[in-house]
């Protein structure tokens, strides 16, 4: 099943479970939005339930935030998560924090979602990763899904949860197929919120990465195998709450960890998880630096040839996990 479809079956399964539960954004309705990733929906559930948007997104999200203070649950489509900067104080201050400021009396269970991250040729203003931007703020969730099976459990998990969740897509994985697992077929499977989950058992060196870069990360974790290197990869998942038990556990294990985003150096979520692991007791079992491999310091370059040394590819996680173990410079 294709990312695309899961996501679109998710919202399809949730919608007919609650009435409750209805979508708006930008083209989600006539257009079939504008990834396909709501494609059939209207004909299914009518103008009342999926709703075509004017483009403004400060007025859909504030639109949504409020249906979900009502007791409504939206799920609120951005185009990209680029133009969700014109929604931030909705999302942050309106959906993240009435919960805690009403005292644990108004809760807002909305799920603002989207393609987030670098995607092909459209230039530094549409290439943003904001999973470190989310993730720094308490009251929201934050969700980084990778395969189909990620995708369809976590959104159905996000839709039924009391929070607002940001659930970050990639444009880049929409028509990439992954195998479902018969459990994943069932119209009642979720996936737990903040847990990671190990995608290849390794036992020399820790590969933590979400979205796009797990593709990469097992694409190197493979090369490695070649020279007989038992690299460990962690799909996160999760970006809030951070299931930084898992990583822990697997740093124990192989003494080493090279964390790998598609998002900037500065403050990410590799800082994040870099920072927690020094402060815990998997610090003294490391063997050799933590290993950063992100997106480059730059405005994301239009240039193909310079957007394709902007962020980390298979061969440069190579690179690092052997740094990591002292094979190369």
């Amino acid at each position: 099943m294709t990312v695309r479809d899961a996501l679109n079956t998710a919202m399809e399964e949730e919608m007919l479970r609650d009435e409750n539960v209805f979508v708006l954004g930008e083209e989600v309705a006539r257009y079939n939005g504008a990834y396909k990733v709501t494609k059939g929906l209207l004909d299914k559930f009518g103008e009342k339930r999926v709703i075509d948007t004017p483009i403004t997104e400060m007025g859909f999200a504030g639109i949504a935030t409020g249906a979900a203070l009502a007791g409504l649950r939206p799920i609120c489509e951005f185009m990209t998560f680029n133009f969700a900067m014109q929604a931030i104080d909705q999302i942050v201050n309106s959906a993240g924090k009435t919960h805690y400021m009403s005292g644990g009396n108004v809760p807002c269970p909305v799920v603002f979602r989207g393609p987030n991250g670098a995607a092909a040729g459209v230039g530094a203003q549409h290439s943003q990763d904001f999973a470190a931007w989310y993730g720094s703020i308490p009251g929201l969730k934050v969700l980084s899904p990778w395969s189909a099976e990620d995708c369809k459990g976590l959104l159905k998990a996000a839709i039924r949860d009391p929070n607002p969740v940001v659930f970050l897509e990639n444009e880049m994985l929409y028509g990439v197929s992954f195998p479902m697992s018969s459990e994943a077929m069932s119209d009642e499977f979720l996936l737990p919120i903040g847990k990671a989950k190990i995608e290849r058992e390794g036992s020399d060196v820790t590969l933590v990465a979400h979205s796009k870069m797990v593709t990469h990360s097992l694409e190197a974790a493979e090369e490695l195998a070649k020279e007989g290197i038992k690299a460990e990869v962690i799909n996160l998942r999760s970006i809030r709450p951070l299931d930084i038990d898992t990583i822990k556990a697997s740093v124990k294990k192989t003494n080493r960890l090279v964390i790998v985003e598609g998002g900037f150096p500065m403050f990410g979520v590799g800082s994040e998880i870099c920072a927690q692991i020094i402060e815990s007791e998997a610090f003294d079992y490391l063997d050799a630096p933590v290993e950063r491999v992100t997106g480059a310091d730059v405005p994301t370059p239009y240039a193909k040839n310079l957007e394709d040394q902007a962020f980390p590819d298979t061969p440069l996680i190579v690179k690092v996990a052997r740094r990591a173990l002292y094979r190369t410079n």
